[in-house]
């Protein structure tokens, strides 16, 4: 049993170890774990994805305002916890923010049944990805993964994990410091 502890802990350094080690040069880690970029961002990939009516949905719609864009899952427990935050974060902000939340490959359905159950349907722009294409193209390993966008489209923050209400607060004003 002490050799399988000390196995594990040897595991969990390495992997620390190599995802401290993996940030892009240029990048630093907040006090929440956050890659935060200095100098020059990285583009939001655009994508084109379908609404909740089956409407087509593209970044660029949203180009010229601040965006929060949130890959979740019902599966995904502290997704479950943050849908209802980034409702209230909307509500706080209003129109200065745009709030996408884009479900990773469950059906119309499943997602629309769940924000429904959440109560949170009609407060955010919820889009269906069912290729997992947008949770791919930002590199996602961990769920939830978040990216805060300028308007002009460029990666501000991406958050990889879970997040509080005050932590989300914190970063959509550090982003709409800069746009």
């Amino acid at each position: 049993m002490k050799n399988f502890v000390g196995i594990f802990i040897i595991i969990l350094a390495v992997i620390g170890i190599f995802l401290f080690n993996n940030n892009d040069a240029g990048n630093t880690l907040s006090e929440y774990g956050t890659k935060e970029r200095s100098g020059k961002f990285d583009k939001a990939p655009d994508f084109t994805l379908k609404n909740y009516e089956g409407e087509e949905v593209s970044l660029s719609q949203f180009t010229g305002k601040p965006k929060i864009i949130n890959s979740w899952a019902m599966w995904c427990p502290f997704c479950v916890e943050e849908l209802p935050d980034f409702t209230e974060l909307k509500k706080e902000f209003g129109d200065d923010i745009v709030v996408i939340a884009i479900d990773r490959k469950e059906s119309l359905k499943q997602a629309k049944e769940f924000t429904d159950s959440l109560g949170v349907t009609n407060n955010l722009v919820f889009l269906l990805d069912p290729e997992d294409s947008f949770y791919k193209s930002i590199g996602g390993f961990s769920m939830p993964e978040t990216i805060f966008v300028d308007g002009d489209n460029n990666i501000i923050i991406h958050k990889r994990g879970f997040m509080t209400f005050d932590e989300m607060r914190d970063k959509t004003k550090q982003l709409l410091e800069i746009n």
